[in-house]
């Protein structure tokens, strides 16, 4: 399909028909903190294992912008779905409302790192002239493979707000983030907190801690049994949690191969056998607690491993804030403060697309209420 001027802009059926070096340049160019989530290894990790692909419902259509002179100057993942799973943005009941009125919902294109539900780039552009033409790309896209929608999610709020002239719709959602008030230690984290608090934390991290012997990994100290143990800790909790687990034992293998140095590994012993485990990736300004998993219940050891270990870490390292993940309004109490999250919606189908203009008119003030008012309840000591 051509594009602005010069621009040319094609569809990927795959990422591993897209040059590394071209994309990851787009994904994390110097200028900005790293995003590990967009980059190609990690994209294409996600391909190679079959996590996205035939059958998954994931079905890579990847956008790939370049001018006269062939040169990559910009991206958008993006995939063709029939269903909505993975996303975290749900979107359920607008599938429903327009199956209600007899019209298909599925397929739709969704700009997303599947199953990630962290903020972060989603149109990987050189400028905003090739943005707005990859953006309105995938609205082409969407009409002529009658596709019912286009969703870029977990996208940045001024993302979106660039999109909102295309016909793009912004939905807020609702995080926990941890955020670094420039803290030299985890004690320097514990005095921020009201009194009460503190020692509630300190209590859980005794409780956690006794008998258990907790391990940091990072890059190739990571062993391929440490691995496969984290894969039986991540099965059991995605067996409870979702029903299917979504990512395979060789995507975690490409991850430990080609984006060593990102991963770290927290695994808790007892009695010298482990006993659970929490995956981490680090980026340029967060660290991101992506999943755990356990074999044994030890009371508050979910806690130690997930957030305590990952503040403790971060504060090491210097990075700004540690985002855990979706959902969880436990995590207020340990110093997870509430952080709006972004994504934009372009549907083809007038009535749908009124329907949930007016829903988000409602939603998106309840939601920013909601947040305000779990703010109140952070564990902070209070100013005066």
């Amino acid at each position: 399909m051509d594009g602005a001027g010069a621009l040319t802009i094609t569809v990927a059926g795959e990422l591993a028909g897209v040059a590394r070096e071209g994309w990851d340049a787009l994904a994390n160019p110097a200028h900005e903190p790293y995003d590990p989530f967009v980059s190609w290894d990690f994209l294409q990790a996600l391909e190679e294992s079959g996590c996205v692909g035939a059958g998954s419902g994931w079905k890579p259509a990847h956008l790939v912008a370049r001018e006269a002179g062939g040169a990559m100057v910009g991206a958008m993942p993006l995939y063709a779905k029939d269903h909505s799973y993975g996303e975290y943005v749900f979107d359920h009941a607008w599938a429903d409302a327009l199956h209600r009125a007899r019209e298909r919902y599925y397929p739709k294109l969704q700009c997303a790192v599947p199953f990630t539900p962290v903020p972060g780039r989603r149109i990987l552009a050189r400028d905003g002239e090739v943005e707005r033409a990859l953006a309105s790309a995938a609205i082409e896209l969407a009409r002529r493979a009658g596709a019912s929608s286009v969703h870029a999610t977990f996208a940045s709020e001024a993302l979106c707000a660039r999109l909102g002239p295309l016909g793009y719709l912004t939905r807020v959602g609702l995080q926990y983030h941890w955020f670094n008030r420039g803290y030299g230690c985890f004690e320097d984290f514990l005095a921020a907190l009201s009194s009460q608090k503190r020692k509630t934390i300190r209590k859980e991290r005794a409780r956690a801690n006794q008998g258990v012997t907790i391990h940091r990994l990072r890059g190739d100290d990571i062993t391929p049994a440490d691995w496969d143990f984290f894969f039986r800790c991540y099965m059991d909790t995605g067996a409870r949690k979702w029903g299917s687990p979504y990512l395979n034992r060789d995507f975690f293998a490409l991850l430990g191969e080609r984006m060593a140095d990102a991963c770290v590994l927290f695994i808790a012993e007892a009695d010298g056998a482990p006993v659970a485990s929490a995956l981490n990736l680090v980026g340029g300004e967060a660290l991101y607690g992506r999943y755990w998993g356990r074999i044994a219940d030890i009371p508050f050891l979910h806690f130690e491993l997930c957030y305590y270990q990952a503040i403790e870490l971060a504060i090491e390292l210097g990075l700004p804030r540690v985002e855990a993940g979706a959902q969880g309004e436990h995590k207020l109490a340990r110093g997870y403060v509430p952080a709006p999250t972004y994504s934009a919606h372009w549907i083809a189908h007038e009535g749908l697309r009124s329907a949930v203009a007016r829903y988000l008119e409602a939603e998106t003030p309840a939601v920013v209420d909601e947040a305000e008012a779990l703010a109140e309840h952070a564990p902070f000591k209070r100013d005066g």
